[in-house]
C-alpha cells in the first residue's frame, strides 16, 4: 500500500501526470522522474516501489548515508513534442510542496536533469534533492560536494551520465563471469545515460558490443561497434549519428531489435520492452535490465536466461548521488567508481546463485526496510 498517491491533469494540454511515494524514510523519499506517451499510474507506483527496493538493498549500517523510501514521478507526454518543457514545468509547479518537503526527484526516462534542474529554478526551488538537506550535517559542504562531482567530465562525458551505466556493466560483467562466458557479445536496447556508459565500459573490459537500438532503429555489427565514436557523437535524446557508422555497420528497423543475437542483453530503454510477444525471440543468456521493469513477470517465465534484475543492476545513479551527497565518496570518478564497482559485485554476488534472483534481491530489500525502520 502506497503511502501517497498524487494525479494531476494539465489544463492547457491535457497531459496527465503522477507522483507515488510509496514511503518515506526520515520523512523523506528518492526517485526519479520520467516522461513519456502512455506513462500510466500503475507503472508509476511499480518503480515507487522499486526505488524502495533499491535504496534498501544499498543499506550500510556503517555509512554517513541512510536509504531514503522510495518514490517516482511520471508525465503522460511525449518528451519529443515541442510543449514537453512547459508541461513539465507545469506539473513540478503542481508536484511544488511534495519536492519542498518529501520527494527527492532525477532525471528519468525522457528527461535530463539539466532540463529538470531549469524547470526547478522557474518555480521558485533551491534543487530537485532539496526535501533531503534537513539530513545533511553540513549542507553547503554537501552541496558543494555534488556539485563538483556533477562537474567531473571523463573522456568526453560528464559523470553523473556515467555512474548509472557503470554499474550495469559491472553487474554484467559479474554475470557473464559466472556464466563462463568466452568472447561475449552484447546487445543494448537505448543510447541514452544508462546504455551509452554501459556499452562504454563493457566495450572497455573486452565485451563486443554488436548491437545497439536507439530511437530511429538498430545498428550492428557482429564484429563489434565502435561504441566510443557512437557515444561522443550521440545527441541529447540519445540519437546515434548514422554519419558516424563504418563499413560492416548495418541498419535495421527498430522492431527487428531482438533479431540481433548476443550473449548479453542489456534492456535500457523503457518498461514493458520484453513482453509475452516477443519473449520467443530472446537468445541471450544474460540479460541485465538497465531500465526499470523492462521484462515483465510473464516474458521472465517464458525466457531461459540469467536475469539480474533492476533494483540491482541500476541502482548505482541513484546510490551515487546520495554517496557524494552525503559524504561517504569523494567529487571524483575514482572514487565513484571504486564504490560503485565494489558494491555492485557485492550485491549481484549475493543474488546470483539464487533460484530466482529477482526473488533474492527482494527479501534482501524487505530484511533492509526492516532494520532501517528499527532504526528510524
Amino acid at each position: 500500500m502506497s503511502y501517497l498517491q498524487v494525479a494531476w491533469t494539465d489544463p492547457a494540454t491535457q497531459a496527465r501526470g503522477y507522483l507515488v511515494i510509496d514511503r518515506l524514510v526520515r520523512g523523506v523519499s528518492s526517485g526519479g522522474l520520467r516522461m513519456r506517451a502512455g506513462c500510466t499510474l500503475d507503472e508509476v507506483r511499480g518503480l515507487a516501489e522499486g526505488m524502495t527496493a533499491k535504496e534498501a538493498l544499498n543499506y550500510d549500517p556503517e555509512a554517513r548515508y541512510v536509504p531514503l523510501g522510495g518514490a517516482k514521478g511520471g508525465i503522460d507526454f511525449d518528451p519529443y513534442d515541442p510543449r514537453a518543457e512547459e508541461v513539465l514545468t507545469a506539473y513540478l509547479f503542481a508536484m511544488r510542496p511534495y519536492i519542498e518537503r518529501f520527494w527527492t526527484m532525477g532525471e528519468d526516462l525522457g528527461l535530463r536533469q539539466s532540463t529538470i534542474d531549469t524547470a526547478i529554478e522557474k518555480i521558485g526551488l533551491q534543487s530537485s534533492i532539496q526535501a533531503v538537506y534537513p539530513l545533511l550535517d553540513d549542507e553547503q559542504k554537501a552541496r558543494r560536494r555534488l556539485a563538483d562531482a556533477f562537474a567531473v567530465d571523463v573522456d568526453g562525458v560528464s559523470l553523473d551520465e556515467l555512474v548509472g551505466g557503470y554499474g550495469v556493466a559491472e553487474a554484467a560483467l559479474a554475470g557473464i563471469e559466472h556464466l563462463g562466458l568466452g568472447d561475449p557479445t552484447a546487445l543494448i536496447q537505448g543510447f541514452g545515460s544508462m546504455g551509452g556508459a554501459t556499452a562504454r565500459y563493457l566495450a572497455k573490459a573486452g565485451v563486443r558490443v554488436v548491437g545497439l537500438v536507439d530511437v530511429n532503429g538498430v545498428i550492428a555489427n557482429p564484429d563489434g561497434l565502435d561504441v566510443e565514436s557512437l557515444l561522443l557523437s550521440r545527441d541529447a535524446q540519445g540519437g546515434i549519428d548514422r554519419d558516424r557508422l563504418r563499413p560492416g555497420d548495418v541498419e535495421l528497423d527498430r522492431e527487428k531489435w531482438l533479431d540481433v543475437e548476443a550473449d548479453v542483453l542489456v534492456p535500457a530503454a523503457t518498461s514493458y520492452a520484453i513482453n509475452a510477444e516477443n519473449a520467443h525471440a530472446v537468445t541471450a543468456r544474460l540479460i541485465v535490465e538497465a531500465a526499470n521493469m523492462p521484462v515483465t513477470e510473464e516474458a521472465e517465465e517464458m525466457i531461459d536466461a540469467l536475469i539480474i534484475p533492476d533494483v540491482v543492476a541500476n541502482s548505482a545513479t541513484n546510490s551515487w548521488w546520495w554517496w557524494t551527497l552525503f559524504g561517504d565518496i569523494e567529487a571524483s570518478a575514482e572514487s565513484a567508481f571504486a564504490k560503485i564497482g565494489a558494491n555492485m559485485r557485492r550485491l549481484v554476488g549475493r543474488i546470483i546463485d539464487a533460484p530466482s534472483p529477482r526473488q533474492a534481491a527482494a527479501e534482501i530489500a524487505a530484511a533492509a526496510v526492516k532494520e532501517i525502520e528499527r532504526r528510524f
